[in-house]
């Protein structure tokens, strides 16, 4: 079995339909994965120790979806210098604007991908690390390559 390489996060269990799309797309290049729920603000030791490990087990890039504050990201990135890919979710009275400003926000020194809100952003924050791993593993280029030009078929 192969090591997972990106780890998808989320700050809640209700974040999962919308996570699920970044799984779908790591299933689909056959990337190996991880899902942790974890909050930045429920449970920010669980947090730390989960952002602290993820090199030493293999993982090479962190998607973490949150919504409201969303400070999953940015957390998990103070803890790691792998890269992580932000995905705000609408889970508030603002539409996801909280989540995106809070992810997209970041202060300079401590970077965060940020994406789109919601499946368009889970499902691109998946594609993102797809484009960061296919550097370094000519099978997830290649299939990166199929994709796109399957998306240039279908138009």
């Amino acid at each position: 079995m192969k090591k997972n390489l990106v780890a998808i996060v989320m700050g809640s269990g209700s974040d999962r339909p919308i996570m699920e799309e970044a799984e779908k797309v790591l299933k689909n290049f056959n990337i190996p994965f991880e899902v942790k729920v974890t909050s930045a603000h429920r449970t920010p030791e669980q947090t730390m120790e989960y952002a602290k490990t993820l090199e030493e087990r293999g993982i090479r890039v962190a998607i973490a979806g949150a919504g409201a504050a969303a400070h999953l990201a940015g957390a998990v990135a103070a803890w790691t210098t792998l890269p992580v890919i932000g995905v705000p979710i609408d889970s508030s009275p603002l539409k996801g604007l909280d989540s995106l400003l809070s992810t997209v926000q970041m202060p300079g020194g401590i970077p965060v991908a940020s994406m789109a809100i919601g499946k368009a952003g889970a499902k691109n924050a998946a594609l993102f690390a797809a484009a960061i791993l296919a550097l370094s593993d000519p099978e997830i280029n290649k299939k990166l390559k199929e994709y796109r030009d399957e998306m240039k078929k279908a138009v």
